[in-house]
């Protein structure tokens, strides 16, 4: 039963192989959105640019409220690296 159902999906093996490609894409880039590592770096890029004058104070903190939201959205890892 196996082999004769393998056959009659093989047309759509293409189509398949292509939204496990997707899957694997949006996962990854779900790992590095929330990866705590990648959000402290940018909170810390973000320090410097407003130390640095190239944001203001308000920018600074619309965009560490976007940032630190993101860090207590993060789903758990699972023990995954």
């Amino acid at each position: 039963m196996g082999l004769l159902r393998e056959l009659l999906l093989l047309p759509i093996a293409p189509a398949r192989g292509a939204g496990w490609v997707v899957e694997q894409v949006v996962r990854e880039a779900e790992r590095r959105y929330y990866d705590p590592a990648v959000i402290q770096h940018e909170l810390a890029e973000l320090e410097e640019r407003l130390v640095g004058g190239e944001i203001d104070l308000s920018e600074f903190e619309r965009r560490e409220e976007e940032l630190l939201d993101r860090l207590d959205h993060a789903p758990p890892t699972g023990g995954r690296p």
